[in-house]
Parts: C-alpha cells; structure tokens; sequence
C-alpha cells in the first residue's frame, strides 16, 4: 500500500523504505535544497508490466526510484521511495555524465508576477544565447537557472526501451524493485477497467 513504511534488507544493513506517491518523491527532490545541477537520472520503459522506471541521483541526497504509468492522456499515477541514502561506488557509473540527454524539475510559477517576471528573464536569456557562441548544454544550464529549476542534470533515457544502466539499477535494488513493482500494480489495478461494457 502507498504511504506504508516496509523494512526492506539493502546492503549489509537493514535499512526503512517508506513506499509513497510519485509525486511525494519529486517533492522532496525540489526541496532537498541540494546543488540543484548535481542531479542525474536513468529512466525508461518498466522490466515488467505497463508505464516507465525513473532513478533520480544525487551526492548529498542518494538514490530515488519512480515507477509511473498514464492512467489517461491527462493524468499519471505511480509509487516510489528512496532506495539509497548515498551514491556509492558501485551505483555511480551507472548513473550519465555530462554529454548525454538533459532533465529538468519545474515548479510552477508562484503568482501572475512570478510567471511575467519568469518569462522575461528566460526571453533574455534566450537573446543572449542567440546572439552568442553558445553549446546547448550552456543554453540549458541558463534556462535553469533563469527559471530557479530545484533538480536538473544529465539523464540517459529511453523511451520505447531500457538504457544499459537500468537492468543494472534494478538488479541492486532487487527488494525496492519487486516491491515497488507490486504497489504499481495494484494501482494500475484498482484504477484500470479491463473488459468491454
């Protein structure tokens, strides 16, 4: 069930994974008041069943896992959990390094003025990068910056398949794996009709 604390055994040591909504999980990303370029993602198709896998890293935060599918064109549901306080070196490699596809973690704007104040900031932005010699992971870094993104980095995703490094993920967190498999799917269970009417 989401929201439900489960011990689960990771490494040497037992450690307390607390299964929550997607949403949860990036909310405590965007405000980990970490380094926000010090994030790095893998995500792609499930190993397993409808919807996609989402690792998020992080030096001073560790790992996050998601796993979400599209209830509908308009709404996406999952689960998730920290599967890892810190990014050790056995993880690491398996996370990309600058040079690979880009991710970013918006908020929205806070009020009208917020939005207008944005908008022009990010217009400035772009101007000067037109009007420069410029590499588009400078001009993403800028945007990022300009709009006070909480999360963004590098990230090796896969939309129709799985990256390399995913099976491998998966394979570490074997327990947080199976587990958050499980409450997916009784969430796509519960919120999917099978059948004709």
């Amino acid at each position: 069930m989401a929201g439900s604390d489960i011990l689960i055994l990771s490494e040497p040591l037992l450690a307390s994974m607390r299964v929550r909504d997607w949403q949860d999980i990036l909310e405590d990303v965007v405000e980990s008041n970490s380094d926000p370029d010090g994030w790095r993602a893998v995500g792609g198709d499930r190993r397993n069943g409808i919807g996609e896998d989402l690792y998020l890293a992080h030096p001073a935060n560790g790992v996050y896992q998601l796993k979400t599918y599209a209830k509908n064109p308009y709404e996406v549901q999952g689960v998730g959990s920290r599967v890892a306080r810190k990014v050790d070196d056995d993880v690491d490699p398996l996370f990309p390094e600058e040079g690979s596809g880009l991710f970013g973690v918006q908020q929205p704007p806070e009020d009208e003025d917020d939005a207008e104040e944005k908008a022009s900031d990010l217009a400035s932005v772009i101007e000067a990068h037109a009007d420069a010699p410029t590499t588009p992971q400078a001009l993403f870094e800028d945007v990022m910056d300009t709009l006070d993104s909480p999360a963004y980095g590098p990230m090796d995703y896969e939309m129709d398949d799985r990256p390399d490094g995913m099976d491998a993920l998966s394979d570490t967190f074997e327990e947080a794996e199976t587990l958050l498999d499980a409450e997916l799917e009784d969430l796509v269970d519960e919120n999917v009709s099978r059948g004709f009417y």
